[in-house]
């Protein structure tokens, strides 16, 4: 693979304490991300904001204003991991949707293609720009944008499973699905929306744990445990 886009739950980045960072955590990402880079491989990152805030589950607030907070709940993400990142000795930058002052730069194909070709991981925060679009949608569209080969999505459950695990413990576990299945059977790998933007554009979504060990390393060098998402 020659560019990558990992997805990190919000929720994955606090570790067990469900909100926050834990940063033994987001270390052990950091110096898996950077085993890829000094491979050669570009990698660009998108972070959910579910550590903070999760707009949808309040309904005291106008959606539009909720939706925003989160999108700043994902900026938020995107500085701390960049800086851990930078900490074990990899560069970086953020890019948003829109301007955020001194604190990101804004988000263009060309000016993320730049930081790809110096081996600076990219940080795609703020999602979309727009409300009504969750990060799922927004990792899709920066990864078909940025054409990168897959999207590799690490959250707190190891990959695709035909009904709440947490549930139904006899729930099925699959290897490989297609993003056909997905969406009729609605297996929420991604949202709706973000479900059939990866259709249409073909791009493939691999679905693992990250609290597995080395599992970030492992998808992309072959020792793959999670469920693959074709197209």
């Amino acid at each position: 693979m020659k560019r990558i886009l990992l997805k990190l739950s919000g929720e994955a980045l606090a570790g067990d304490k469900k909100t926050g960072f834990d940063e033994e955590t987001v270390r052990k990402v950091a110096l898996q991300v950077k085993e890829l880079v000094d491979d050669g491989i570009q990698v660009g990152i998108v972070t959910g904001g579910g550590n903070f805030w999760r707009g949808r589950t309040s309904e005291n607030i106008d959606r539009t204003k909720a939706d925003q907070i989160g999108m700043l709940a994902t900026v938020m993400n995107c500085i701390y991991v960049s800086e851990i990142f930078r900490s074990v000795g990899m560069k970086t930058d953020i890019l948003t949707p829109f301007e955020c002052s001194s604190f990101t730069k804004p988000f263009s194909k060309d000016r993320a293609n730049k930081y790809f070709e110096r081996g600076e991981v990219v940080f795609f925060a703020g999602g979309t720009g727009h409300p009504y679009f969750s990060t799922d949608t927004g990792v899709v569209l920066r990864a078909v944008e940025v054409e990168a080969e897959v999207i590799l999505l690490a959250k707190s459950i190891d990959g695709v499973y035909d009904s709440d695990p947490a549930r139904n413990p006899a729930a099925k576990k699959y290897d490989e699905v297609t993003i056909d299945e997905v969406i009729a059977k609605n297996l929420q790998v991604v949202d709706m929306t973000a479900s059939i933007l990866a259709r249409d554009n073909k791009m493939p979504m691999w679905v693992f744990g990250l609290n597995e060990e080395n599992s970030i390393v492992n998808a992309v060098k072959g020792s793959f445990h999670g469920t693959k998402v074709l197209v």
